[in-house]
């Protein structure tokens, strides 16, 4: 488990895409939190600083929720409390904005766990909240918008998930919301090198002598596999990408 303190305003925006896994569907009914993952962007970008946990929930696991996530009350015998956690978790959490795909569910478990304990308040007095099922939906109208049919219909690999797992699909929630969500968020020209010849931010201006640059054609190959992609991204996207109203779509690549 990596561990790391609240982000303060000067930094980079900070998200961490969360999922759990419980013992049952109803913190109402004494169902408890057995596993949190969690996966953290900055900059839009994974850092590779995550978190995961199994706890002991000191109940018994409902059969129903075993079928799903395949987590037995032997495996969890020996774990951690949320109580033995609580500070390791919010110390990561705080401040950061939460990606959660139907988030009402993980956070009234979260909340929960978190009423049981003396000195916290809901999760919400912590962090930033964003539903991506919600964001799906309003994308996808009519549409199934569960983790298999986004990862589905954005190309991204499950292939793996046969069973759920908090941070698995923490970790394809990372990229099924950054798919949704156009990639970058910024296209930057910056560079981080040092000046050039007086330049500012790493520029080197040309010669006005130098010979015509070398002028390299798409292959036909390379033309088809384009043209398949702008089709997969109008699919999932319900319309077709801007560039194809474009005047220069209408030209001859290769001319």
């Amino acid at each position: 488990m990596k561990h790391t303190e609240t982000t303060s305003s000067e930094q980079p925006p900070r998200q961490i895409v969360l999922d759990t896994e419980t013992t049952g569907l109803e913190p109402a009914q004494g169902h408890r939190i057995i596993e949190i993952g969690c996966v953290e962007l900055v900059d839009r970008r994974p850092t590779g600083n995550d978190f995961h946990q199994y706890l002991q929930p000191d109940r018994e696991i409902d059969p129903e929720a075993i079928a799903v996530h395949n987590i037995s009350n032997e495996f969890l015998a020996d774990r951690p409390r949320f109580a033995d956690v609580v500070e390791d978790l919010m110390a990561y959490l705080g401040g950061a904005e939460l990606i959660i795909h139907n988030a009402p569910f993980d956070v009234g478990f979260l909340d929960a766990e978190l009423s049981r304990l003396d000195g916290w308040g809901p999760l919400a007095q912590y962090c930033g909240i964003t539903d991506s099922l919600t964001m799906a939906r309003e994308l996808h109208p009519g549409q199934r918008n569960n983790l298999d049919a986004l990862c589905s219909r954005y190309d991204i690999d499950n292939s793996h998930r046969d069973k759920h797992g908090a941070l698995l699909d923490a970790q394809l929630l990372a990229d099924v919301y950054l798919a949704m969500t156009g990639g970058q968020e910024l296209l930057s020209l910056e560079t981080e090198s040092e000046d050039v010849a007086g330049e500012p931010g790493g520029i080197r201006r040309l010669s006005a002598d130098r010979g015509p640059l070398r002028v390299v054609r798409a292959s036909e190959t390379e033309r088809q596999a384009h043209a398949a992609r702008l089709a997969a991204i109008e699919q999932a996207r319900g319309r077709a990408p801007v560039w194809r109203s474009s005047p220069a779509t209408s030209e001859d690549p290769a001319g």
